[in-house]
């Protein structure tokens, strides 16, 4: 089991990231997303919380290049499951939910992103909750080729366990073209300290290429929830 923070550090572009887990005193389910970006049109975003939910806006407006991959809902609630990804796969989710369909079937009808040559890997995370406790599942959508033509969906299921969370993310590191992530979600500790788990995971990622992460605890109990946000843009 790793700490986080030493599976970035010094990664100049591990890209979008999700992690889901529990805490070590079993109070809180954890979920967290950060993005980074090397272009111009990627780096000019923030977090914006609404209503519980989470969107990618543009810092600037004026700015925009192009906002099809880069402005969507990243964070979702439908009942007891909360939707986290890297993409407009958000709301697909949410959709099939809605129609009492899965997480699965719903993946099933999107691909990975169509930025050739990078094809960059759609990431998905679903918490369902449930008698005061939570499962979750990850899924990472990715090219199997480099023309693009073909894509590979893979689905992992989880338990919560005490202290122990899983992190996905869509690159290995910076490249040309940036290689997609391989392998199943790596295993990482959790922290029962929101604010030490938010720190350390921002302080980790690459200071040039960050750009927004939020971090949720959930607790199980209450249901109620602490949310960090840090924009770098709006940094003071």
């Amino acid at each position: 089991m790793n700490k986080v923070n030493d599976l970035i550090k010094g990664n100049p572009y591990p890209g979008r990231g999700i992690i889901i887990g529990k805490t070590p005193n079993g109070e809180y389910a954890v979920t967290a997303y950060f993005i980074m970006g090397r272009s111009e049109n990627s780096r000019n975003r923030i977090f914006v919380e609404r209503d519980g939910e989470v969107f990618t806006e543009p810092y600037d407006e004026s700015k925009v290049d192009d906002p099809s991959l880069i402005i969507y809902a990243a964070i979702r609630q439908y009942k007891n499951n909360l939707i986290v990804t890297n993409g407009n796969q958000t709301d697909t989710i949410y959709d099939f939910l809605e129609r009492d369909k899965c997480f699965r079937c719903a993946l099933k009808t999107r691909k990975f992103e169509p930025d050739a040559p990078n094809f960059t890997p759609r990431i998905s995370g679903l918490l369902t909750f449930d008698d005061g406790d939570f499962n979750y599942q990850m899924s990472i959508l990715k090219c199997l080729d480099n023309d693009g033509n073909n894509c590979g969906r893979y689905i992992f299921d989880y338990p919560s366990q005490l202290g122990i969370g899983h992190f996905i993310h869509t690159y290995i590191t910076d490249g040309d073209p940036i290689p997609s992530f391989k392998g199943e979600p790596e295993i990482i500790e959790t922290n029962d300290d929101i604010d030490a788990f938010t720190n350390e995971l921002w302080d980790a990622l690459d200071s040039k290429n960050k750009i927004s992460l939020y971090v949720r605890y959930i607790n199980l109990k209450t249901n109620e929830t602490e949310n960090r946000c840090i924009n770098e843009r709006t940094r003071a």
